[in-house]
């Protein structure tokens, strides 16, 4: 939720992980959150899916178009395809949000959020979609690289 000040490692609520340090939207699509908790584990790994293990993200870097793109949305889960345009608007009620990328693979409502990859190279984050995964669609992240330089930070 963009309005959430504590975040927590359990549907519960009773371990808090952090806090949120900053949010930027419209414009931009994200948010960082400062860890207050030392005694809970942060892996830097996705999840992808059940029986599809993890993936250890190491690095982080600038999408290209006609690079390879995986995702993993919690409603469509883990879909591989390719990066097809960089700087790309797309509305909101809320407003515009700039400078995203877009993929052929498709996702559906509740996937927002979800991460995507290349290998271990941390690429986006799901921000939105067109069309649908019945019909065919496509997805639009917000770059991770623009994300980490705003807040000064580094993956590895």
């Amino acid at each position: 939720a963009q309005d959430a000040r504590t975040w927590y490692a359990d549907p519960a609520l009773t371990v808090g992980v952090g806090v949120t340090a900053g949010v930027s939207f419209p414009g931009n699509d994200y948010a960082s959150v400062r860890y207050t908790n030392t005694v809970v584990a942060y892996p830097g790994e996705i999840s992808l899916g059940v029986g599809g293990g993890t993936r250890d993200i190491t690095n982080a870097a600038y999408p290209v178009v006609g690079q390879s793109v995986c995702h993993v949305g919690r409603t469509t889960g883990y879909r591989c395809g390719t990066v097809q345009a960089l700087n790309v608007t797309i509305n909101h009620g809320e407003g515009a949000v700039y400078g995203l990328f877009r993929s052929n693979l498709c996702s559906e409502p509740g996937d927002t959020g979800g991460p995507a990859f290349s290998g271990g190279t941390a690429l986006g984050i799901i921000v939105g979609s067109s069309g649908n995964c019945s019909s065919g669609g496509v997805t639009y992240y917000q770059p991770v690289s623009e994300w980490l330089s705003a807040y000064g930070l580094s993956v590895y």
